[in-house]
């Protein structure tokens, strides 16, 4: 028992030695943020006591299994995002929200859309296949990208984190033992004040950090005044667009694609048929399939070295979104290898706290060490579900709870915090947290108090 103590008491310091440094690097040096989460990554694995091999071999599946889900993505995505701005088809796509749901209500309309295209698709993917819409938006109504991207990230993650058939939810639910049905039905009756409340925070800190594109698209820029358009639409002559059917096909394309291999997983989809399903709707060939058609509709009238060129662009700018992803994936591979969450979290389950805290709260202490909601929510469900059930709590609350708890403050070990900043152009570790860590906190709360009252009611 001693030994374990000692080594449980070496993991926590490696993990806090590492965090420090992680945060010191990123905020007071001039260290890059790639370079300084692998440095940190290496030193939690060191001072927390794992062999070098371990550690070495940690950081390399972390980077490496990152990457092989969303880094092919990424670079497909932004290379629509290329092609979006070059023919127009951005300022189609801005145009038809604007006339769908009114001006002003940008926000919201992102935020729906969102919060409904992550029931059955991955958030970093949606938000690499929604992000040159956001884009588009800012660009033509001049409100802030900071806005914009706070609300379609949070629609994606609230519902990717509540509601089935994300692997997550649903792995935890299967644990528990809870009906898939009731969890989608609480999950999206608790989401909707998650999100409902993150959406004054988007508007303030979008008013605070004042960012939107740069005309030719090329960039980011920080005006200290801005005339905002009474009426964009007459900015651009409609006629040298292309339609709004074409404009939008590559982005529907994969995620229609994706949610019928979703529904297919469901329904037991078989035979060649299926296995078509499967392979169609796998989130790297759906958005592949986005690009092509991006690529044969969308630069009809563009040459084609101008099209090589502007798809390059993209792929430049992609580089460093991916390195610094790949990044946070080796530090919370780490993470978890060293299994100081575990450690910890086996001393809350042995603790007097009220039955709903207790997956809450493990899954809150997973989150925060080792960055994956995922891992955070099934890790707590695999270790609460034997005492939620010898005590009669509701497996679907009891779901939900682990699912709350696995939001909770996203930094720099979250894959997601990358993805969002970086695509939404923020390089300031400072304005990176205020733009991400504190939306995930918020949904956290509200998340969990909304619980707590239902809990009350019908628990």
């Amino acid at each position: 028992m001693g030994d374990v103590a000692i080594s449980g008491n070496q993991m926590i310091i490696g993990m806090i030695v590492g965090i420090v440094l992680l945060v010191y690097l990123i905020l007071k040096t001039k260290f890059h943020t790639f370079l300084a989460l692998i440095i940190a990554a290496i030193v939690v694995g060191l001072v927390g006591g794992m062999p070098v091999e371990d550690v070495i071999a940690a950081i390399t599946s972390g980077f490496g299994s990152t990457l092989g889900s969303i880094g092919i993505i990424i670079g497909f995505g932004v290379m629509m995002g290329e092609i979006f701005e070059k023919s127009g088809a951005a300022k189609r796509m801005a145009y038809t929200f604007l006339r769908l749901f009114g001006k002003d209500k940008e926000e919201s309309a992102l935020a729906v859309t969102g919060f409904l295209v992550s029931i059955p698709i991955f958030c970093d993917s949606g938000f690499i296949i929604l992000a040159p819409l956001a884009r588009a938006l800012s660009q033509q109504t001049k409100k802030s990208i900071v806005t914009l991207g706070i609300a379609l990230a949070s629609g994606l993650v609230i519902t990717h984190t509540m509601v089935p058939p994300t692997p997550g939810p649903v792995g935890a639910a299967g644990i528990y033992g809870a009906n898939v049905g009731s969890v989608i039905l609480w999950g999206i009756v608790i989401a909707i004040p998650m999100l409902l409340a993150v959406m004054p925070y988007a508007k303030k800190l979008g008013k605070e950090i004042y960012q939107i594109p740069e005309e030719d698209g090329d960039g980011w820029i920080r005006p200290d005044s801005v005339q905002i358009p009474k009426d964009f639409e007459s900015s651009f002559n409609e006629a040298d667009l292309p339609g709004t059917f074409t404009s939008f096909a590559p982005i529907m394309v994969p995620i229609i694609l994706i949610l019928l291999n979703t529904v297919g997983a469901v329904l037991k989809f078989g035979g060649i048929f299926g296995k078509v399903v499967t392979f169609l709707g796998t989130p790297l060939v759906a958005v592949a399939i986005g690009l092509i058609i991006a690529i044969l509709t969308l630069t009809k009238g563009i040459s084609r070295e101008e099209t090589l060129k502007t798809m390059e662009k993209g792929i430049s700018s992609a580089g460093i979104v991916i390195l610094v992803t790949g990044g946070g994936g080796a530090l919370g591979s780490v993470l978890r290898t060293s299994g100081v969450g575990e450690y910890i979290a086996g001393y809350i389950a042995g603790s007097k706290i009220p039955l709903l805290f207790l997956p809450f709260l493990i899954s809150t202490l997973i989150r925060f060490i080792q960055g994956s909601g995922t891992v955070a929510m099934l890790t707590s469900a695999s270790m609460t579900a034997p005492i939620m059930s010898s005590l009669s709590v509701d497996p679907v609350f009891a779901t939900l709870s682990a699912c709350i708890g696995s939001l909770f403050f996203s930094y720099f070990s979250d894959s997601f915090f990358w993805v969002v900043n970086r695509t939404i152009g923020i390089t300031n570790p400072k304005e990176q947290m205020r733009i991400w860590s504190i939306p995930t906190t918020i949904a956290w709360a509200v998340g969990f108090v909304s619980l707590l009252i239902i809990n009350a009611f019908f628990g």
